[in-house]
C-alpha cells in the first residue's frame, strides 16, 4: 500500500524547504518532503564541526523571497557561523509553517519512474512507499562525504570522524590529534581546534591559497543600511556574477601599475573574503595566467611573511593556479607557528598505513594520535544522486547513465528522469547558493505549473539540449584558469572519479538569462508528454 502525492522533495535544506514552501502555498499542490536527518537544515545539520562558517556574508546568506524575514531576522556579525546558520533555517521551518509536511529521520533508499502510471515510485528506510508525479532532489552539493581508502583504517584504536558527521560529544582538549584534508573545511577545523588539543598533526596534500575571512561584528547602523538598500542589493546579486554581495570588478590586472595592483591586494587582504580577493580586486584573475600569477605571488608574500619557520612556509606555499573555491580563513597560516601544531606534506612523505597507534608515513615515523579527523570533503555535486536507488524510463540507474560524468540540462533537469527537477544539480551556475536556489526553484516550480495547467503528464528535456548545454558549460569552463588546478570542481579529490565540467561558470546573471529565454520560448529544449 503507497501513500500518494502531487510532489516528494528529498532534503530539507534551502532548497528542499523553498519547493515545500512554493508548490504548497502558491500552487496549492501536495508535497511530501522527506530528510533522513533528525532536523532541518541539510548540509548546515550535519557540518558541526568546530569553526564551520559560511564564507558568504550574512546578508546576503539567506533568502530574499521573504520581504519581510528579510527586515525582521537580526545580524550582528559579518560572517553566519553554522550554528546561527541552522537557527536560522530552523525559525524558517517555523514561520513558513513547513514541518507538517516534513517528515525526518526518513531516508529515499528508491525512487523509480514508472511509464505504466507516469508517477514516481519512492521507497523509503522505514519502508514506507510512497507516489508522486514529481520529484524534487534538493540532496545537496556538498553533502556526500568522501572518506579515503586507507590501508588499517579499521585496526586504529582511537576515534576517526568526517566532518561533515560530527558528534556531539567528542572531547578535543588534551587530545593529540590528526587532521587530513586542507580545503576550506580542513583549514576552518584546524584553524579552530589548535589552541584545544595537546597536539595536532595536519596531513597536508594540496598546500592552498586562502586569504583572511575579516569576520567580525557589525554595528546597528551598518545593518540599517543593509535593510533599507535590500531591493537594491538582491538586484545586484541577481545579475552578479558570483551573487555574493559585492560588484566584481571590471579592471583588468595589466591596465594598473605593479604599485597599483599591489596596493589593491592589500586593501582586499585587510578587508577579507576569499571571493572578494579573486572577483573585487581584478576582472582577469580567474581568466588570465598573469593576473593570476600576481594573486598567487602576493598570497605566498602573505605566507613567508606570516609563518616563521621557513620549513613550514615552504610546505604551505601552493603549486598550481589560484584557480579553486578561493577559501578564508581565521587566522590559518599564523596557526603554524603554534608549538603545538605540526604539518606533514603526504605528496612528498605519503601515508603508508593507518596503525592501531596513529598514522605511519613512507619514511617509517609512525604519528600517534588519540583522534583523526577526515576533512577530506565530499563527491561533490552528483555524488548523492548515486548512492541511492534512483532510476528513470526503462529502468536507466541514475548511476549508469552518468558513469561518464554527470549531465544536466539547465542544472535542473535530465533526460530520460521524466518529471524530476534537481536543486544544485550538475551544471548549475557556481556562486554564492542561496540566490541559486531561489532561481532554480522557482524557475523548476513554473515550469511545473506549466505542466499542469497544459494537461500534460510528463516533461523532461531532449537529449540533444543536454549535450548541448554540457558543451556550452565545458566551452566557458575551458576559457577560464579553474580547470588547469585539482579541484573538487572537476571532481578530482574523488579517486577514479572522471575529471569534467560540473558547473557553468558564466555568473548567476547570464545563467538567469538563459533561463528566462528557454521559458520565453515555450520552454524550449524540453519535450512533452
Amino acid at each position: 500500500m503507497s501513500t500518494n502525492h502531487d510532489v516528494i522533495v528529498i532534503g530539507a535544506g534551502f532548497g528542499g524547504m523553498y519547493a515545500l514552501k512554493k508548490l504548497r502555498d502558491q500552487q496549492g499542490l501536495n508535497v511530501r518532503l522527506f530528510d533522513k536527518a533528525g532536523g532541518v537544515g541539510g548540509t548546515w545539520y550535519w557540518n558541526r564541526y568546530p569553526g564551520a562558517l559560511s564564507d558568504t556574508e550574512t546578508f546576503v546568506y539567506c533568502y530574499s523571497c521573504d520581504k519581510e524575514l528579510l527586515h525582521e531576522w537580526d545580524f550582528d556579525t559579518r560572517y553566519v557561523t553554522q550554528p546561527q546558520i541552522l537557527r536560522y533555517l530552523e525559525h524558517v521551518a517555523d514561520r513558513w509553517n513547513l514541518r507538517p509536511d516534513i517528515q525526518l529521520n526518513t531516508g529515499v533508499v528508491a525512487a523509480h519512474f514508472h511509464e505504466n502510471d507516469n508517477l514516481w515510485h519512492v521507497r523509503t528506510d522505514t519502508g514506507e512507499l510512497h507516489t508522486a508525479k514529481y520529484i524534487i532532489t534538493a540532496v545537496g552539493l556538498l553533502s556526500a562525504t568522501n572518506l579515503p581508502d586507507l590501508k588499517g583504517i579499521d585496526t586504529f584504536r582511537g576515534v576517526y570522524i568526517h566532518t561533515g558527521a560530527w558528534p556531539a560529544d567528542l572531547e578535543l582538549a588534551g587530545k593529540r590529534v590528526g587532521v587530513m584534508g586542507t580545503g576550506s573545511t580542513g583549514v576552518q577545523v584546524i584553524t579552530a581546534i589548535a589552541p584545544q588539543v595537546d597536539h595536532l598533526t595536519v596531513f597536508q596534500r594540496s598546500a592552498q591559497y586562502t586569504v583572511p575571512v575579516g569576520n567580525g561584528p557589525l554595528d546597528d547602523e551598518y545593518v540599517a543600511g543593509v535593510k533599507e538598500n535590500y531591493e537594491a542589493i538582491w538586484e545586484q546579486v541577481r545579475n552578479s556574477v558570483v551573487a555574493f554581495g559585492f560588484v566584481e570588478s571590471t579592471i583588468p590586472y595589466e591596465s594598473v601599475s605593479p604599485a597599483e595592483a599591489q596596493a589593491i591586494f592589500e586593501r582586499a587582504w585587510e578587508k577579507g573574503g576569499g571571493f572578494r580577493f579573486m572577483f573585487e580586486t581584478f576582472a582577469d584573475i580567474a581568466t588570465n595566467e598573469i593576473a593570476n600569477k600576481a594573486a598567487q605571488d602576493f598570497i605566498k608574500g602573505k605566507i613567508a611573511q606570516i609563518v616563521q619557520d621557513p620549513e613550514t612556509a615552504r610546505k604551505l606555499m601552493p603549486t598550481d593556479f589560484y584557480a579553486k573555491r578561493p577559501l578564508c580563513d581565521s587566522g590559518y597560516y599564523a596557526t603554524f607557528n603554534r608549538d603545538n601544531v605540526e604539518l606533514l606534506d603526504i605528496k612528498e612523505n605519503p601515508i603508508a598505513e593507518i596503525t592501531p597507534r596513529g598514522v605511519r608515513t613512507a619514511d617509517g615515523m609512525e604519528h600517534e594520535l588519540d583522534i583523526l579527523i577526515f576533512a577530506t570533503g565530499f563527491d561533490a555535486v552528483d555524488g548523492n544522486y548515486k548512492r541511492f536507488d534512483l532510476r528513470g524510463r526503462n529502468g536507466l540507474t541514475m548511476a549508469d547513465y552518468w558513469k561518464d560524468g554527470p549531465s544536466s540540462y539547465l542544472g535542473v533537469a535530465v533526460a530520460n528522469f521524466p518529471n524530476m527537477f534537481m536543486v544544485l544539480g550538475p551544471n548549475g551556475p557556481f556562486t554564492n547558493l542561496p540566490p541559486s536556489i531561489e532561481t532554480q526553484v522557482e524557475w523548476a516550480t513554473d515550469l511545473i505549473e506549466h505542466v499542469e495547467q497544459t494537461g500534460f503528464s510528463a516533461v523532461e528535456p531532449t537529449a540533444e539540449a543536454e549535450d548541448e548545454w554540457t558543451a556550452t558549460c565545458q566551452e566557458i569552463a575551458s576559457a577560464t584558469l579553474f580547470p588547469r588546478a585539482q579541484s573538487w570542481i572537476f571532481g578530482a579529490n574523488i579517486p577514479g572519479k572522471k575529471n569534467t565540467v560540473y558547473f557553468y561558470l558564466a555568473g548567476l546573471g547570464a545563467y538567469r538569462s538563459v533561463l528566462a529565454e528557454c521559458q520565453d520560448a515555450g520552454y524550449k529544449g524540453f519535450q512533452f508528454s
